[in-house]
């Protein structure tokens, strides 16, 4: 009985050795993987500061918007819109079909950056993904076009209109971001109910810029309203044949790439 005693307590003993390995191994990993996604996040921050251009460039965007509950496009619009960094952006609107609707939202989203990025670089920078803008969730990792990603939960750290409630596709090689989708932290009207947006960039012409854009706003009496955006060229300086008429262009402060916000209908 002694012995059978004694052979019980060593069994005991190698279990609970094994039950504190087993957990400080454990946590092992887990601080491993904590500092691997710290790093994952600084590597990101410093991706989308590179990424800002640093040469005059245009882009031809053509935007569609839809009609409510339907695949129907009630208005298409192509806007040319050139940027001279760090602050400042012309543009024209150079077609539209259908309904005026269509251009006014367009240049409501174009108007709209000029507030955005008036206040300087501590003003447009409010939309960034970035530890003082968002607080960082680790989704492991999602396929996008046949390709692996980190998956990023995005939560807000404040309720506002440039910020995105959702997930975020990152390169693992480049660290930049390939799409962002959610829905806006704060809408911008009290006609909009809701507003979902993903954005997708991609390099054209070897700049790193918002390739399409898809919102979808459920308006108030109106219903489910969408608008997608998609870059059709980019051109560098050098290859600008001219200059945006002054005539006609209005001109615009900004300091990234990107719409982020999804206009107020009215």
């Amino acid at each position: 009985m002694k012995g059978r005693g004694q052979r019980t307590k060593v069994g005991f003993a190698v279990t609970a050795f094994c039950v504190v390995a087993f957990a400080q191994l454990q946590k092992s990993e887990n601080a491993a993987v904590q500092l691997e996604f710290a790093s994952v996040i600084q590597r990101m921050e410093q991706a989308q500061r590179n990424a800002k251009p640093q040469g005059p460039y245009q882009v031809i965007r053509q935007y569609q918007l839809l009609e409510s509950n339907s695949s129907h496009v009630s208005s298409n619009v192509v806007a040319e819109i050139e940027y001279s960094p760090p602050d400042r952006e012309t543009y024209v609107i150079q077609e539209r079909r259908g309904s005026s609707r269509g251009e006014q939202v367009v240049r409501q989203i174009l108007d709209h950056e000029s507030a955005l990025v008036a206040g300087g670089p501590a003003s447009w920078s409010a939309a960034l993904l970035t530890r003082d803008n968002y607080s960082f969730t680790n989704l492991g990792e999602s396929t996008l076009d046949g390709k692996s990603f980190y998956l990023l939960g995005l939560v807000p750290k404040r309720k506002e209109k440039e910020l995105i409630a959702g997930r975020a596709w990152v390169d693992k090689n480049t660290f930049l971001i390939r799409r962002i989708e959610g829905e806006m932290a704060k809408s911008p009207s009290w006609l909009l109910k809701r507003v979902s947006v993903r954005l997708d960039f991609s390099e054209v012409s070897g700049v790193w810029l918002q390739s399409a854009m898809e919102a979808t706003a459920d308006v108030r009496l109106v219903g489910s309203q969408t608008l997608q955006a998609q870059t059709l060229d980019c051109r560098k300086a050098d290859v600008v044949a001219a200059r945006i008429d002054p005539k006609h262009a209005q001109t615009i402060h900004r300091g990234v790439p990107a719409e982020l916000l999804f206009p107020a209908a009215k």
